[in-house]
Protein backbone atom coordinates (compact mmCIF):
# COMPACT_ATOMS: atom_id res chain seq x y z
CA UNK A 1 0.00 0.00 0.00
CA UNK A 2 1.30 3.69 -1.16
CA UNK A 3 0.50 7.05 0.51
CA UNK A 4 -1.85 7.79 -1.93
CA UNK A 5 -3.49 4.42 -1.33
CA UNK A 6 -3.79 4.88 2.33
CA UNK A 7 -5.38 8.45 2.06
CA UNK A 8 -8.26 6.73 -0.03
CA UNK A 9 -8.55 4.37 2.76
CA UNK A 10 -8.73 7.01 5.05
CA UNK A 11 -11.14 8.89 3.65
CA UNK A 12 -13.76 5.92 2.59
CA UNK A 13 -13.03 5.02 6.51
CA UNK A 14 -14.33 8.29 7.24
CA UNK A 15 -17.42 7.93 5.19
CA UNK A 16 -17.93 4.18 6.84
CA UNK A 17 -17.70 5.12 10.47
CA UNK A 18 -20.43 8.27 10.45
CA UNK A 19 -23.44 5.57 10.59
CA UNK A 20 -21.27 3.32 12.40
CA UNK A 21 -20.56 5.72 15.16
CA UNK A 22 -24.30 6.64 14.93
CA UNK A 23 -25.35 2.96 15.49
CA UNK A 24 -22.52 2.23 18.21
CA UNK A 25 -23.41 5.43 19.96
CA UNK A 26 -19.82 6.39 19.80
CA UNK A 27 -18.29 9.51 18.06
CA UNK A 28 -16.80 9.09 14.17
CA UNK A 29 -13.77 11.17 15.12
CA UNK A 30 -12.61 8.71 18.14
CA UNK A 31 -13.56 5.64 15.91
CA UNK A 32 -11.28 7.39 13.41
CA UNK A 33 -8.19 7.50 15.68
CA UNK A 34 -9.01 3.77 17.16
CA UNK A 35 -8.76 2.30 13.52
CA UNK A 36 -5.39 4.46 12.30
CA UNK A 37 -4.01 2.92 15.85
CA UNK A 38 -4.48 -0.23 14.06
CA UNK A 39 -3.45 0.24 10.90
CA UNK A 40 -0.37 1.74 12.24
CA UNK A 41 0.14 -1.66 13.18
CA UNK A 42 -0.06 -3.67 10.23
CA UNK A 43 3.20 -4.14 8.04
CA UNK A 44 1.91 -2.95 5.41
CA UNK A 45 0.63 0.16 6.09
CA UNK A 46 3.08 2.71 5.62
CA UNK A 47 4.48 5.70 7.53
CA UNK A 48 2.78 8.99 7.14
CA UNK A 49 5.16 11.16 5.12
CA UNK A 50 3.55 14.74 5.38
CA UNK A 51 5.77 17.21 6.80
CA UNK A 52 4.51 18.36 9.85
CA UNK A 53 4.09 22.11 8.60
CA UNK A 54 1.69 21.07 6.22
CA UNK A 55 -0.79 19.37 8.56
CA UNK A 56 -2.23 22.65 10.14
CA UNK A 57 -2.53 24.27 6.85
CA UNK A 58 -3.76 21.61 5.36
CA UNK A 59 -6.81 20.21 7.92
CA UNK A 60 -7.58 22.67 10.25
CA UNK A 61 -8.75 25.64 7.20
CA UNK A 62 -11.42 23.57 6.08
CA UNK A 63 -12.74 22.52 8.87
CA UNK A 64 -12.70 25.70 10.75
CA UNK A 65 -14.72 27.60 7.70
CA UNK A 66 -17.34 24.69 7.95
CA UNK A 67 -17.47 24.95 11.87
CA UNK A 68 -18.43 28.99 11.53
CA UNK A 69 -20.86 27.92 9.05
CA UNK A 70 -22.83 26.51 11.78
CA UNK A 71 -22.72 29.46 14.16
CA UNK A 72 -22.56 33.14 14.14
CA UNK A 73 -21.04 36.62 15.61
CA UNK A 74 -23.77 36.69 17.68
CA UNK A 75 -23.66 33.40 19.28
CA UNK A 76 -19.70 34.17 20.05
CA UNK A 77 -20.84 37.72 21.65
CA UNK A 78 -23.68 35.91 23.93
CA UNK A 79 -21.07 33.34 25.50
CA UNK A 80 -17.79 36.04 25.18
CA UNK A 81 -17.21 35.81 28.97
CA UNK A 82 -17.16 31.76 28.80
CA UNK A 83 -15.43 31.49 25.88
CA UNK A 84 -12.66 34.03 27.41
CA UNK A 85 -12.62 32.13 30.15
CA UNK A 86 -11.33 28.97 28.60
CA UNK A 87 -10.02 29.80 24.96
CA UNK A 88 -7.86 32.41 26.91
CA UNK A 89 -7.38 32.24 30.61
CA UNK A 90 -7.51 28.31 30.48
CA UNK A 91 -5.04 27.90 27.85
CA UNK A 92 -2.16 30.18 30.14
CA UNK A 93 -3.29 28.43 33.34
CA UNK A 94 -2.97 25.25 31.75
CA UNK A 95 0.51 25.42 29.84
CA UNK A 96 1.40 27.34 33.35
CA UNK A 97 0.39 24.17 35.47
CA UNK A 98 2.22 21.69 32.66
CA UNK A 99 5.10 23.42 32.39
CA UNK A 100 5.74 23.82 36.03
CA UNK A 101 5.26 19.63 36.80
CA UNK A 102 6.87 18.93 33.05
CA UNK A 103 10.16 20.91 34.52
CA UNK A 104 9.90 18.86 37.81
CA UNK A 105 9.58 15.38 36.67
CA UNK A 106 11.21 15.50 33.18
CA UNK A 107 14.97 14.90 33.30
CA UNK A 108 16.86 17.21 31.09
CA UNK A 109 13.78 19.45 29.47
CA UNK A 110 14.35 23.38 30.17
CA UNK A 111 11.62 25.86 31.16
CA UNK A 112 11.29 26.84 27.62
CA UNK A 113 10.85 23.28 26.54
CA UNK A 114 8.30 22.56 29.29
CA UNK A 115 6.23 25.89 28.41
CA UNK A 116 6.14 24.47 24.87
CA UNK A 117 4.87 21.34 25.72
CA UNK A 118 2.21 22.92 28.08
CA UNK A 119 1.02 25.17 24.96
CA UNK A 120 0.63 22.34 22.50
CA UNK A 121 -1.48 19.84 24.97
CA UNK A 122 -3.38 23.10 26.27
CA UNK A 123 -5.71 23.48 23.88
CA UNK A 124 -8.77 21.54 23.31
CA UNK A 125 -9.37 20.35 19.46
CA UNK A 126 -11.99 22.49 17.90
CA UNK A 127 -12.82 19.58 15.37
CA UNK A 128 -13.33 16.66 18.37
CA UNK A 129 -15.33 19.12 20.38
CA UNK A 130 -17.43 20.05 17.53
CA UNK A 131 -18.19 16.73 16.05
CA UNK A 132 -18.71 14.79 19.00
CA UNK A 133 -20.94 17.65 21.13
CA UNK A 134 -22.86 17.75 18.16
CA UNK A 135 -24.03 14.20 17.70
CA UNK A 136 -24.75 13.82 21.35
CA UNK A 137 -27.97 16.39 21.49
CA UNK A 138 -26.17 18.68 24.02
CA UNK A 139 -28.27 22.28 25.00
CA UNK A 140 -27.19 24.39 22.06
CA UNK A 141 -25.54 27.08 24.53
CA UNK A 142 -22.94 24.53 25.37
CA UNK A 143 -22.26 23.05 21.75
CA UNK A 144 -21.66 26.92 21.23
CA UNK A 145 -19.41 27.37 23.92
CA UNK A 146 -17.39 24.36 23.16
CA UNK A 147 -17.44 25.70 19.52
CA UNK A 148 -15.84 28.82 20.49
CA UNK A 149 -13.58 27.49 22.74
CA UNK A 150 -12.18 24.96 20.22
CA UNK A 151 -12.42 27.93 17.68
CA UNK A 152 -10.44 30.47 19.62
CA UNK A 153 -8.22 28.34 21.88
CA UNK A 154 -5.50 27.34 18.78
CA UNK A 155 -4.94 31.15 18.58
CA UNK A 156 -3.86 31.58 21.99
CA UNK A 157 -2.00 28.45 22.19
CA UNK A 158 0.34 28.47 18.84
CA UNK A 159 1.44 31.95 19.88
CA UNK A 160 2.76 30.66 23.41
CA UNK A 161 4.22 27.39 21.62
CA UNK A 162 5.77 29.94 18.96
CA UNK A 163 7.60 32.24 21.28
CA UNK A 164 8.27 29.19 23.78
CA UNK A 165 10.27 27.07 20.78
CA UNK A 166 11.68 30.00 19.63
CA UNK A 167 13.20 30.81 23.35
CA UNK A 168 14.17 26.91 23.44
CA UNK A 169 16.34 27.34 19.72
CA UNK A 170 17.72 30.40 20.35
CA UNK A 171 18.03 30.61 24.53
CA UNK A 172 16.93 34.08 24.86
CA UNK A 173 13.28 35.21 25.78
CA UNK A 174 12.02 38.55 26.35
CA UNK A 175 8.45 38.88 27.99
CA UNK A 176 7.62 42.60 26.20
CA UNK A 177 8.81 40.59 22.83
CA UNK A 178 6.69 38.14 23.52
CA UNK A 179 3.49 40.40 24.60
CA UNK A 180 4.40 41.93 21.37
CA UNK A 181 4.43 39.04 18.74
CA UNK A 182 0.98 38.14 20.59
CA UNK A 183 -0.61 41.08 19.85
CA UNK A 184 0.91 41.87 16.42
CA UNK A 185 -0.42 38.10 15.77
CA UNK A 186 -4.09 38.99 16.61
CA UNK A 187 -4.15 42.26 14.54
CA UNK A 188 -2.30 40.84 11.39
CA UNK A 189 -4.83 37.82 11.70
CA UNK A 190 -8.14 39.93 12.30
CA UNK A 191 -6.64 42.46 9.38
CA UNK A 192 -6.19 39.46 6.69
CA UNK A 193 -9.57 38.21 7.65
CA UNK A 194 -11.43 40.75 7.38
CA UNK A 195 -9.79 41.86 3.90
CA UNK A 196 -10.06 38.35 2.27
CA UNK A 197 -13.95 38.25 3.68
CA UNK A 198 -14.76 41.78 1.87
CA UNK A 199 -12.84 40.50 -1.54
CA UNK A 200 -14.43 37.17 -1.20
CA UNK A 201 -17.62 38.83 -0.66
CA UNK A 202 -17.23 41.15 -3.75
CA UNK A 203 -16.26 38.19 -6.17
CA UNK A 204 -19.08 36.41 -4.56
CA UNK A 205 -21.51 38.91 -6.20
CA UNK A 206 -19.47 39.22 -9.91
CA UNK A 207 -19.57 35.00 -9.85
CA UNK A 208 -23.28 34.69 -10.11
CA UNK A 209 -23.03 30.86 -9.50
CA UNK A 210 -23.20 28.46 -6.95
CA UNK A 211 -20.95 26.01 -8.46
CA UNK A 212 -17.95 28.59 -8.85
CA UNK A 213 -18.98 30.97 -5.46
CA UNK A 214 -18.56 27.04 -3.11
CA UNK A 215 -15.58 26.55 -5.21
CA UNK A 216 -14.21 30.24 -3.94
CA UNK A 217 -15.40 29.56 -0.36
CA UNK A 218 -13.26 26.38 -0.70
CA UNK A 219 -10.15 28.39 -1.59
CA UNK A 220 -10.82 31.28 0.68
CA UNK A 221 -9.77 29.58 4.07
CA UNK A 222 -6.98 27.82 2.41
CA UNK A 223 -5.54 31.73 1.54
CA UNK A 224 -6.32 33.49 4.75
CA UNK A 225 -4.59 31.05 6.33
CA UNK A 226 -1.53 30.64 4.54
CA UNK A 227 -1.11 34.78 4.18
CA UNK A 228 -1.64 35.30 7.56
CA UNK A 229 0.64 32.69 8.51
CA UNK A 230 3.55 34.05 6.49
CA UNK A 231 2.64 37.86 7.39
CA UNK A 232 3.42 36.76 10.95
CA UNK A 233 -0.17 36.56 12.11
CA UNK A 234 -2.77 33.91 12.98
CA UNK A 235 -3.69 31.62 10.91
CA UNK A 236 -6.40 30.00 12.87
CA UNK A 237 -7.94 33.56 13.58
CA UNK A 238 -7.72 34.68 10.36
CA UNK A 239 -10.18 31.79 9.34
CA UNK A 240 -12.31 32.49 11.52
CA UNK A 241 -12.59 36.21 10.61
CA UNK A 242 -13.10 35.39 7.38
CA UNK A 243 -15.59 32.71 7.56
CA UNK A 244 -17.67 35.37 10.53
CA UNK A 245 -17.54 38.26 7.64
CA UNK A 246 -18.97 35.77 5.18
CA UNK A 247 -21.57 34.62 7.10
CA UNK A 248 -22.90 37.73 8.37
CA UNK A 249 -22.43 39.88 5.33
CA UNK A 250 -22.02 37.31 2.31
CA UNK A 251 -25.57 35.45 2.72
CA UNK A 252 -28.20 35.87 0.91
CA UNK A 253 -32.01 35.06 1.65
CA UNK A 254 -32.66 34.90 -2.16
CA UNK A 255 -30.27 32.45 -3.18
CA UNK A 256 -31.95 29.48 -2.83
CA UNK A 257 -29.86 27.29 -4.80
CA UNK A 258 -26.40 28.55 -3.48
CA UNK A 259 -27.71 27.96 0.14
CA UNK A 260 -28.78 24.20 -0.94
CA UNK A 261 -25.77 23.41 -2.96
CA UNK A 262 -23.59 24.71 0.20
CA UNK A 263 -25.14 22.82 2.90
CA UNK A 264 -24.67 19.99 0.65
CA UNK A 265 -21.22 20.50 -0.02
CA UNK A 266 -19.77 21.19 3.42
CA UNK A 267 -20.50 18.61 5.30
CA UNK A 268 -19.14 16.54 2.85
CA UNK A 269 -16.16 17.95 3.16
CA UNK A 270 -15.76 18.41 7.14
CA UNK A 271 -16.58 14.33 7.09
CA UNK A 272 -13.82 13.25 4.62
CA UNK A 273 -11.08 16.02 6.28
CA UNK A 274 -12.55 15.22 9.73
CA UNK A 275 -11.70 11.62 9.54
CA UNK A 276 -8.75 11.71 7.17
CA UNK A 277 -7.25 14.08 10.38
CA UNK A 278 -8.12 11.66 12.96
CA UNK A 279 -6.87 8.71 11.02
CA UNK A 280 -3.50 10.20 10.61
CA UNK A 281 -3.57 10.92 14.68
CA UNK A 282 -3.51 7.08 14.81
CA UNK A 283 -1.32 6.53 11.89
CA UNK A 284 1.25 8.47 13.80
CA UNK A 285 1.30 6.23 16.99
CA UNK A 286 4.65 4.41 15.26
CA UNK A 287 6.41 8.15 16.62
CA UNK A 288 5.53 7.10 19.99
CA UNK A 289 6.59 3.26 19.86
CA UNK A 290 9.83 4.46 17.93
CA UNK A 291 10.56 7.09 20.83
CA UNK A 292 9.39 5.15 23.84
CA UNK A 293 11.85 2.31 23.28
CA UNK A 294 13.38 1.11 26.01
CA UNK A 295 12.17 3.64 28.37
CA UNK A 296 8.56 2.75 28.18
CA UNK A 297 8.53 2.54 32.47
CA UNK A 298 9.74 5.92 33.07
CA UNK A 299 7.92 7.81 29.95
CA UNK A 300 4.47 6.33 30.85
CA UNK A 301 4.81 7.70 34.48
CA UNK A 302 6.20 11.05 33.23
CA UNK A 303 2.59 10.99 30.32
CA UNK A 304 0.28 9.66 32.91
CA UNK A 305 1.44 12.76 35.40
CA UNK A 306 1.15 15.42 32.67
CA UNK A 307 -1.96 13.68 31.15
CA UNK A 308 -3.33 13.77 35.24
CA UNK A 309 -2.76 17.60 35.30
CA UNK A 310 -4.07 18.80 31.88
CA UNK A 311 -7.73 16.79 33.11
CA UNK A 312 -7.33 18.00 36.46
CA UNK A 313 -6.80 21.90 36.08
CA UNK A 314 -9.82 21.95 33.84
CA UNK A 315 -11.81 20.42 36.43
CA UNK A 316 -10.59 22.74 38.71
CA UNK A 317 -10.74 25.59 37.09
CA UNK A 318 -14.23 24.92 35.60
CA UNK A 319 -15.53 24.52 38.69
CA UNK A 320 -15.07 27.96 40.19
CA UNK A 321 -15.11 29.83 37.13
CA UNK A 322 -18.67 28.40 36.18
CA UNK A 323 -20.14 28.94 39.72
CA UNK A 324 -19.13 32.97 39.41
CA UNK A 325 -19.99 33.27 35.69
CA UNK A 326 -23.41 31.76 36.92
CA UNK A 327 -23.83 33.68 39.61
CA UNK A 328 -23.54 36.73 37.21
CA UNK A 329 -24.90 35.93 34.47
CA UNK A 330 -28.24 35.34 37.10
CA UNK A 331 -28.18 38.41 37.96
CA UNK A 332 -27.68 40.34 34.81
CA UNK A 333 -30.34 37.45 33.76
CA UNK A 334 -32.91 39.00 36.34
CA UNK A 335 -32.39 42.69 35.34
CA UNK A 336 -32.58 42.02 31.87
CA UNK A 337 -36.15 40.38 32.55
CA UNK A 338 -37.05 43.03 34.85
CA UNK A 339 -36.47 45.56 32.28
CA UNK A 340 -37.81 43.96 29.52
CA UNK A 341 -41.16 43.46 31.83
CA UNK A 342 -41.38 47.11 32.06
CA UNK A 343 -41.09 47.67 28.26
CA UNK A 344 -43.95 45.12 27.14
CA UNK A 345 -41.31 42.75 25.51
CA UNK A 346 -41.27 38.99 25.10
CA UNK A 347 -38.74 37.60 27.04
CA UNK A 348 -38.93 33.78 26.34
CA UNK A 349 -35.72 34.10 23.89
CA UNK A 350 -33.39 35.11 26.86
CA UNK A 351 -34.00 31.74 28.26
CA UNK A 352 -31.07 30.48 26.18
CA UNK A 353 -28.45 33.06 29.06
CA UNK A 354 -29.56 30.89 31.67
CA UNK A 355 -26.02 29.41 33.42
CA UNK A 356 -24.98 26.22 33.21
CA UNK A 357 -25.56 23.69 36.03
CA UNK A 358 -23.37 21.46 37.39
CA UNK A 359 -23.77 18.92 35.48
CA UNK A 360 -23.26 20.37 32.50
CA UNK A 361 -20.21 21.34 33.78
CA UNK A 362 -19.40 17.97 34.32
CA UNK A 363 -19.93 17.42 30.44
CA UNK A 364 -17.25 20.52 29.81
CA UNK A 365 -14.74 19.42 31.72
CA UNK A 366 -14.87 15.43 29.95
CA UNK A 367 -15.40 17.51 26.52
CA UNK A 368 -12.02 18.68 26.46
CA UNK A 369 -10.42 16.51 24.08
CA UNK A 370 -7.19 17.17 22.46
CA UNK A 371 -6.47 16.30 18.40
CA UNK A 372 -5.01 17.31 15.30
CA UNK A 373 -3.15 20.73 16.78
CA UNK A 374 -1.72 18.98 19.60
CA UNK A 375 -0.20 16.81 17.07
CA UNK A 376 0.60 18.55 14.39
CA UNK A 377 2.94 20.84 16.87
CA UNK A 378 4.17 18.45 18.51
CA UNK A 379 5.83 16.82 15.48
CA UNK A 380 6.86 20.21 14.44
CA UNK A 381 9.38 20.36 17.61
CA UNK A 382 12.96 21.21 15.86
CA UNK A 383 15.21 18.65 16.16
CA UNK A 384 18.41 20.96 17.25
CA UNK A 385 19.10 24.38 18.37
CA UNK A 386 20.24 27.21 17.20
CA UNK A 387 23.77 25.81 18.45
CA UNK A 388 23.27 22.35 16.41
CA UNK A 389 22.68 20.79 20.16
CA UNK A 390 19.75 18.41 20.18
CA UNK A 391 16.48 20.11 21.54
CA UNK A 392 16.01 19.47 24.97
CA UNK A 393 14.14 16.21 25.91
CA UNK A 394 12.34 16.32 22.55
CA UNK A 395 11.45 12.33 22.49
CA UNK A 396 10.03 12.93 26.39
CA UNK A 397 7.94 15.86 24.77
CA UNK A 398 6.63 14.41 21.66
CA UNK A 399 5.75 10.86 23.78
CA UNK A 400 3.82 13.32 26.60
CA UNK A 401 2.14 14.90 23.76
CA UNK A 402 0.70 11.73 22.07
CA UNK A 403 0.26 10.11 25.16
CA UNK A 404 -2.37 13.04 26.02
CA UNK A 405 -3.95 13.26 22.78
CA UNK A 406 -4.90 8.97 23.02
CA UNK A 407 -5.88 9.49 26.59
CA UNK A 408 -7.98 12.63 26.65
CA UNK A 409 -9.49 11.90 22.67
CA UNK A 410 -10.33 7.79 23.35
CA UNK A 411 -11.07 7.48 26.92
CA UNK A 412 -12.69 10.75 27.25
CA UNK A 413 -14.46 10.26 23.56
CA UNK A 414 -15.32 7.05 23.74
CA UNK A 415 -16.59 7.62 27.88
CA UNK A 416 -18.78 11.21 27.16
CA UNK A 417 -21.93 9.75 25.41
CA UNK A 418 -22.10 7.31 28.86
CA UNK A 419 -21.31 10.64 30.86
CA UNK A 420 -23.68 12.54 28.69
CA UNK A 421 -26.94 9.76 29.42
CA UNK A 422 -26.12 9.54 33.25
CA UNK A 423 -26.27 13.19 33.88
CA UNK A 424 -29.24 13.47 32.07
CA UNK A 425 -27.97 16.77 30.01
CA UNK A 426 -29.84 16.92 27.04
CA UNK A 427 -30.96 19.87 24.59
CA UNK A 428 -33.91 22.31 26.17
CA UNK A 429 -36.93 20.69 23.46
CA UNK A 430 -39.52 23.40 25.26
CA UNK A 431 -36.84 26.15 24.30
CA UNK A 432 -36.26 25.37 20.84
CA UNK A 433 -40.04 24.85 19.90
CA UNK A 434 -40.88 28.44 21.43
CA UNK A 435 -38.14 30.06 19.37
CA UNK A 436 -39.19 27.70 16.28
CA UNK A 437 -42.87 28.96 16.97
CA UNK A 438 -41.66 32.84 17.09
CA UNK A 439 -39.42 32.18 13.72
CA UNK A 440 -42.78 30.57 12.37
CA UNK A 441 -44.87 34.08 13.47
CA UNK A 442 -42.00 36.53 12.20
CA UNK A 443 -41.90 34.62 8.44
CA UNK A 444 -45.86 34.46 8.80
CA UNK A 445 -46.56 38.28 8.97
CA UNK A 446 -43.87 39.11 6.74
CA UNK A 447 -45.39 37.23 4.12
CA UNK A 448 -48.23 38.80 5.02
CA UNK A 449 -47.07 42.44 5.11
CA UNK A 450 -44.88 41.63 1.92
CA UNK A 451 -48.73 40.55 0.37
CA UNK A 452 -50.51 43.94 1.55
CA UNK A 453 -47.83 45.80 -0.06
CA UNK A 454 -48.05 44.33 -3.58
CA UNK A 455 -51.83 44.51 -3.25
CA UNK A 456 -51.58 48.30 -3.32
CA UNK A 457 -50.46 48.51 -6.45
CA UNK A 458 -51.80 45.55 -7.94
CA UNK A 459 -55.54 44.61 -8.37
CA UNK A 460 -56.67 40.44 -8.09
CA UNK A 461 -59.35 38.49 -8.41
CA UNK A 462 -61.10 37.46 -5.41
CA UNK A 463 -60.15 34.00 -5.70
CA UNK A 464 -56.27 34.62 -6.24
CA UNK A 465 -56.42 36.84 -3.18
CA UNK A 466 -57.87 34.35 -1.59
CA UNK A 467 -55.21 31.66 -2.89
CA UNK A 468 -52.45 34.20 -2.31
CA UNK A 469 -53.43 34.87 1.59
CA UNK A 470 -53.53 31.56 2.49
CA UNK A 471 -49.80 30.88 0.93
CA UNK A 472 -48.93 33.73 3.09
CA UNK A 473 -50.78 31.73 5.97
CA UNK A 474 -48.63 28.44 4.69
CA UNK A 475 -45.45 29.87 5.38
CA UNK A 476 -45.65 29.85 9.03
CA UNK A 477 -48.08 27.08 9.53
CA UNK A 478 -46.28 24.61 7.96
CA UNK A 479 -43.28 25.22 10.13
CA UNK A 480 -45.14 25.81 13.38
CA UNK A 481 -48.98 24.51 13.34
CA UNK A 482 -49.36 25.19 16.69
CA UNK A 483 -49.37 29.27 16.36
CA UNK A 484 -53.06 28.83 14.17
CA UNK A 485 -56.25 28.46 16.27
CA UNK A 486 -57.47 24.29 16.28
CA UNK A 487 -60.68 25.36 14.00
CA UNK A 488 -57.69 26.83 11.32
CA UNK A 489 -55.37 23.97 12.08
CA UNK A 490 -57.76 21.56 11.34
CA UNK A 491 -58.52 23.36 8.04
CA UNK A 492 -54.75 23.73 7.03
CA UNK A 493 -54.54 20.22 7.90
CA UNK A 494 -57.00 19.42 5.59
CA UNK A 495 -55.69 21.21 2.94
CA UNK A 496 -52.04 19.74 3.77
CA UNK A 497 -53.54 16.15 2.97
CA UNK A 498 -54.96 17.55 -0.38
CA UNK A 499 -51.38 19.04 -1.29
CA UNK A 500 -49.18 16.05 -0.14
CA UNK A 501 -51.88 13.90 -2.09
CA UNK A 502 -51.00 16.28 -5.44
CA UNK A 503 -47.40 16.08 -4.48
CA UNK A 504 -47.35 12.16 -4.89
CA UNK A 505 -49.04 12.41 -7.90
CA UNK A 506 -46.64 15.45 -9.44
CA UNK A 507 -43.65 13.34 -8.18
CA UNK A 508 -44.80 10.23 -9.83
CA UNK A 509 -45.28 11.98 -12.96
CA UNK A 510 -41.89 13.88 -12.54
CA UNK A 511 -39.82 10.53 -12.05
CA UNK A 512 -41.41 9.23 -15.13
CA UNK A 513 -40.32 12.42 -17.14
CA UNK A 514 -36.95 11.73 -15.67
CA UNK A 515 -36.40 8.36 -16.42
CA UNK A 516 -37.23 9.24 -20.02
CA UNK A 517 -34.89 11.39 -20.27
CA UNK A 518 -32.33 10.00 -19.34
CA UNK A 519 -32.75 6.94 -21.17
CA UNK A 520 -32.16 8.94 -24.25
CA UNK A 521 -28.89 9.89 -23.06
CA UNK A 522 -28.23 6.51 -24.39
CA UNK A 523 -30.08 6.84 -27.66
CA UNK A 524 -28.37 7.50 -31.16
CA UNK A 525 -28.70 11.20 -31.72
CA UNK A 526 -28.89 12.64 -28.60
CA UNK A 527 -26.50 15.05 -27.44
CA UNK A 528 -25.97 14.14 -23.68
CA UNK A 529 -24.95 18.03 -23.01
CA UNK A 530 -28.31 18.61 -24.23
CA UNK A 531 -29.92 16.06 -22.33
CA UNK A 532 -28.20 16.94 -18.52
CA UNK A 533 -29.46 19.90 -19.68
CA UNK A 534 -32.90 19.12 -19.55
CA UNK A 535 -32.60 16.77 -16.74
CA UNK A 536 -31.57 19.28 -14.50
CA UNK A 537 -34.74 21.53 -15.43
CA UNK A 538 -36.59 18.39 -14.21
CA UNK A 539 -34.63 18.07 -11.33
CA UNK A 540 -34.89 21.83 -10.03
CA UNK A 541 -38.89 21.07 -10.64
CA UNK A 542 -39.05 18.08 -8.64
CA UNK A 543 -37.14 20.35 -5.67
CA UNK A 544 -39.58 22.79 -6.19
Amino acid sequence: MDQLALFFVLMLAAIVMVPLGERLKLPSPVLMTLLGGVMAALPFVPDVQIPPGLILPLVLPPLLYASVQRTSWRQFANNKRSIFLLAVALVFVTTAAVAAVAQAVVPGITLAAAVALGALVAPPDPVAATAVAGSLGLPRRMVSILEGEGLFNDVTAIVLYNVAITAAVTGTFSWPHAVGEFVLSAVVAVGVGVVLGWGANKLMDIVDDPTLQIGLTLLVPFASYVIADRAQGSGVLAVLTTALFLAEYATDADDVRGRLASNTFWPIVDTLVTGLAFGLIGLELHNVFDVGSGRWGSMLAHAGIIVGVVVGVRLLWLLPAASLLARRLKREHRERLEERERDGQDDRAEDQDIPMTWRETAVMWWAGMRGVASVALALAIPLTTHNHAPFPARDEVLFIAFAVVLSTLVLQGLTLPWMVKRLGVRSDIGLEHDLERMLALRAMMAAKLRLKEIETVETFSDELSELLHRRAFDVGARICPDIVTEERRETHGQHVKRMRKIRQVQNEMLSAARHEVLSARSEAGYDPEIVDRVLRQLDVRSLR
